[in-house]
């Protein structure tokens, strides 16, 4: 784990704890990635597959059903950047992904990541995460015929 402002301890232990929380989310300990990472009231997704959402459902039908989905596996959180102002954090990482999702085979479910945090009082909460499969490098036939929507 590479840490660009290592002597932030508020923000290591950020890290740390979405560390961890990414690993229960792929194994699909969802209620433990919830501890870890409140979300807050205004949260945004940028799923890996487009559609974007606005807030959150932690019923515990909607945790139930993300259960089911991710399987088992294992990740590892490489950060690209972290930086902390105020009340507002950022952290830039690829999730290192293998598991069983979705009941497809165990494969490499590893995503770029960016993650913004708020802080209100003593909570770091998630406000907006951004994650997108391309890990591996395409060329640019292969953006294109994704932008266009041709995959």
């Amino acid at each position: 784990m590479t840490v660009t402002h290592s002597n932030d301890e508020v923000l290591a232990r950020l890290i740390g704890r979405t560390a961890e929380a990414s690993s229960a989310f792929i194994r699909g300990d969802v209620r433990r990635y919830v501890e870890l990472l409140p979300h807050a009231a205004g949260y945004t997704l940028m799923p890996p597959y487009g559609e974007v959402r606005h807030g959150v459902d932690h019923s515990g039908e909607s945790l139930d059903a993300t259960a089911r989905w991710f399987q088992g596996g294992e990740c590892s959180l490489e950060v690209v950047r972290a930086d902390r102002s105020g009340d507002l954090a950022v952290i830039v990482a690829i999730e290192r992904q293998h598991g069983v999702v979705g009941g497809l085979p165990l494969q490499d479910w590893s995503l770029r990541v960016t993650l913004v945090f708020h802080r209100s009082g003593d909570t770091w909460a998630l406000a907006h995460r951004h994650a997108d499969p391309l890990v591996h490098p395409i060329d640019h036939d292969q953006l294109s015929r994704l932008a266009r929507g041709a995959v």
